[in-house]
């Protein structure tokens, strides 16, 4: 299986809420051997426009892990 990959491409509008968010999430990839990528800040644009000031990457194993993630109450719940 090939390894899958989650892009958020994000606006953050309430810093605290982004900030629990973002330290809740960590734990609830271990299970899933997903790894987080890198979390940044834009930057700039080389071409175009982007319309959010905040992307994160994380791996996974192949798409099931992705979606099984995702669907998973520990982060429906983070």
């Amino acid at each position: 299986m090939r390894e899958a990959y989650v892009v958020g491409h994000i606006t953050v509008k309430d810093a605290e809420k982004w900030n629990q968010y973002r330290s809740a999430v960590p734990e609830t990839l271990a299970p899933w051997r997903a790894e987080l990528v890198f979390r940044a800040q834009q930057a700039a644009a080389l071409a175009g426009e982007l319309p959010h000031g905040d992307i994160v990457v994380i791996r996974f194993p192949d798409m099931v892990a992705v979606n099984g993630w995702y669907a998973s109450a520990a982060y429906q719940t983070s």
